[in-house]
């Protein structure tokens, strides 16, 4: 079980607050018709960090209110228009944070030690694939830097956040 909650409480992480801003990113296939795409499935695809059902439930909730205004229908059976999944990253990392004011010089300058500062930050990526032929028409990323003692309404609204965000610029435009 102790493996299992360090995974769970990291991703929930992934969608906590903090005080830097999301970065989303997305990349397509420029060659399909993205007005073709009505209907779409779940598939499961590995995740570098595994997840809780309760999670996994509040993703896709979230994915698909977005999919939902965008048009899209959910649909259970081997006929959708794509096919559609998520992976979750998480990294940890230590920067020297060195003294709390900007005007710090060198040792002992304000008598407060350096210091090494944890960052933490998450990734939702999602990946749409036409299923004729399984090819990936649809990547989008949002990363946050992450702050582990947001409450559950805060990372729930992080989330929302971060996957309209993400699908603001779906379909890509037509060129």
């Amino acid at each position: 079980m102790s493996k299992f909650l360090p995974s769970c409480f990291s991703l929930l992480l992934l969608v906590v607050s903090s005080a830097f801003s999301q970065d989303v990113h997305y990349n397509f296939d420029s060659t399909s018709d993205f007005s073709k795409f009505k209907t779409y499935k779940w598939i499961a695809l590995n995740s570098e960090a595994p997840i809780d059902n309760l999670t996994d439930e509040q993703i896709k909730a979230a994915l698909e209110a977005e999919l939902s205004r965008k048009g899209f229908t959910k649909v259970d059976t081997d006929h959708a228009d794509l096919l559609i999944g998520y992976q979750t990253t998480e990294h940890v990392n230590e920067q020297f944070g060195g003294r709390d004011s900007p005007w710090s010089v060198g040792p002992g300058w304000n008598g407060k030690p350096d210091s090494i500062r944890t960052i933490y930050k998450g990734e939702l990526a999602v990946n749409m694939y036409d299923p004729a032929d399984h090819h990936l028409v649809w990547r989008g990323v949002a990363s946050k830097s992450l702050d582990p003692k947001a409450s559950a309404e805060k990372r729930q609204k992080n989330l929302e956040k971060a996957v309209s965000k993400l699908m603001k610029d779906y379909p890509p435009p037509i060129k």
